[in-house]
């Protein structure tokens, strides 16, 4: 499959990104090529394009996620960057996007299918089941409450291997959580 080509021109339509925070300074000779109507700036370049904004997440019919360089609060003015290669597309019905989460931080979050290494063993979800998917991981991670009439020895490898399950296979949190009835 051909991966559909990105540039200023289509970079806004349907696309998922993960988009690099960069210090204000890599940006400061530069000239702004577009502001939007909600205020955010771009600056084309020929290998990507800066974005100046204080809202990521859901732009428009877009999936733009920003890695922070630290600590990230929604509303304040970020500059970020992204190489058009770093644009896929995006649609809220297609099963686009896969799971993964990071143990040692906490840290789980969805990426795009044509990112993947390794297609075999990554169950696809679309983004509405993707967006599910990690609320629930998030409540296993931080919640004790759904955990209250199972049976387990070590809480934290009960949290480990009920959010592999969600993340590898398709079956609901209830399916997973009955195995482990007492």
């Amino acid at each position: 499959m051909k991966n559909k080509i990105y540039s200023r021109l289509n970079f806004h339509k349907h696309t998922f990104c993960i988009w690099n925070e960069v210090l204000p300074a890599e940006i400061k000779d530069l000239k702004i090529s577009y502001t939007s109507q909600s205020g955010s700036q771009y600056i084309f370049t020929p290998i990507g394009i800066y974005r100046i904004s204080n809202h990521w997440g859901r732009v428009a019919d877009c999936h733009w996620r920003l890695m922070p360089l630290a600590e990230f609060k929604n509303q304040n003015i970020t500059v970020a960057f992204a190489n058009w290669t770093d644009f896929y597309s995006n649609d809220d019905s297609s099963k686009l996007f896969y799971i993964k989460m990071d143990f040692d931080t906490k840290d789980v979050n969805f990426y795009h299918k044509q990112t993947l290494e390794n297609q075999k063993t990554t169950i696809l979800r679309n983004a509405k089941e993707t967006a599910r998917a990690i609320r629930t991981i998030k409540q296993v991670l931080n919640e004790t409450d759904w955990a209250k009439h199972l049976k387990y020895d070590d809480l934290d490898a009960l949290r480990k291997e009920i959010i592999n399950e969600l993340i590898t296979t398709e079956k609901t949190f209830l399916e997973i959580k009955k195995q482990y009835l007492t």
